[in-house]
């Protein structure tokens, strides 16, 4: 059995309500819940939530709600966390059957399609020993490079020593001159069971990742946390959008 499972949660603090935005005629959520729905080989889709407007859409597009705790929903509380539960209560729900992969989803990541998700669970299907198949995007204007942090004066410094990247004296300010920087985008983590079994193993930050994650390459993948991400998404999905 392959389960999709997504996060939502109604207590936003950066873009209230942004989960039901509408965006082209539908709810932000109903992208990826769609794009769930339509991705052959997965079996059932399930929505972790607190927000009865999310509860709503999920039970009218067929898809099994799992009610979250209130002490998984707060602003400080983790993903990962919600996750775990999410598929502990699946395998509650469904105790006769082997859940061979999670499709993870979140309410605010609409830049994903049926397509990437089956890419994605072929590429585990075909090899063993990969923990997950993740959507990246390239974003090389984002370098670590490029990254800086207040000092104790509220003067820029480097966010990260410039040593980490080798000899200072090989860089420059070409966005492009440390390759191609990826960033998990949100969109999806197809996983195994073992890396939320084993969440603790996980590479840091998103750890339900695992240690071995294949790169799904997509282009300007993001999850909305704020309104001036609008925009980006209705474009993502006129372009790439099912």
């Amino acid at each position: 059995m392959i389960a999709a499972l997504l996060l939502g949660r109604k207590g936003s603090l950066g873009f209230p309500g942004k989960n039901t935005y509408p965006v082209l005629g539908h709810p932000l959520a109903w992208y990826p819940m769609n794009a769930a729905k339509r991705a052959h080989g997965v079996d059932k889709v399930f929505l972790s939530t607190d927000d009865d407007e999310l509860k709503t859409l999920a039970r009218a597009m067929e898809v099994e709600v799992i009610d979250r705790p209130a002490h998984l929903a707060s602003s400080t509380a983790l993903g990962e966390h919600a996750y775990v539960h999410g598929y502990q209560t699946i395998c509650e729900r469904n105790s006769g059957a082997t859940i061979d992969l999670m499709v993870l989803l979140f309410c605010n990541a609409p830049t994903i399609t049926s397509s990437t998700i089956e890419m994605g669970i072929n590429v585990l299907r075909q090899n063993p020993s990969y923990d997950s198949a993740v959507t990246v995007s390239r974003y090389n204007m984002w370098s670590p490079l490029r990254a800086r942090k207040r000092d104790t004066e509220g003067l820029l410094k480097p966010f990260v020593p410039f040593e980490t990247f080798g000899d200072p004296k090989t860089l420059n300010c070409d966005r492009d001159s440390q390759g191609d920087v990826l960033f998990a985008d949100m969109s999806t983590s197809i996983v195994r069971p073992r890396c939320l079994d084993r969440l603790e193993e996980g590479l840091l930050p998103q750890k339900w990742m695992g240690q071995r994650i294949f790169p799904l390459v997509q282009e300007a993948g993001c999850d909305v946390d704020y309104e001036w991400q609008i925009p980006m998404v209705e474009w993502w999905l006129k372009r790439y959008g099912q």
